[in-house]
């Protein structure tokens, strides 16, 4: 598949949209544009058990593949507990419901809009 370029906000909405569609729990998109260099958005969500959680990843994953985006990385999967996905403007972190609450990364990124329309 040839990949191209996608713009960061149809890949926040990609990446949603895939969450949105395995039941992943408290989806938050944050705007990190002019706060870091990392990403122009992270997107923060949890499902309830290990198999959702890759269920979640998978579908982003393949949603990503499908419109020709570069994935540059996917850490977690085997222990499901946080995945961490890198769709290069996009980072898309899902967790297990315990480790959501233990981490709380959005509590790091208060300086970040919440994205209200995705």
């Amino acid at each position: 598949m040839i990949q191209k370029f996608i713009e960061p906000k149809e890949l926040l909405s990609m990446a949603v949209a895939g969450a949105e569609d395995k039941k992943a729990q408290n989806i938050v998109a944050l705007d990190l544009r002019g706060i870091s260099l990392i990403a122009d958005y992270f997107v923060i969500c949890h499902g309830n058990s290990d198999v959702q959680v890759q269920s979640i990843a998978t579908e982003i994953r393949k949603r990503a593949m499908d419109a020709g985006s570069t994935i540059r990385g996917i850490e977690g999967m085997d222990s499901a507990r946080w995945v961490l996905m890198d769709l290069g403007d996009v980072i898309v972190h899902i967790f297990h419901r315990d480790e959501r609450e233990f981490y709380n990364i959005e509590r790091l990124w208060t300086d970040a809009k919440v994205v209200e329309k995705v």
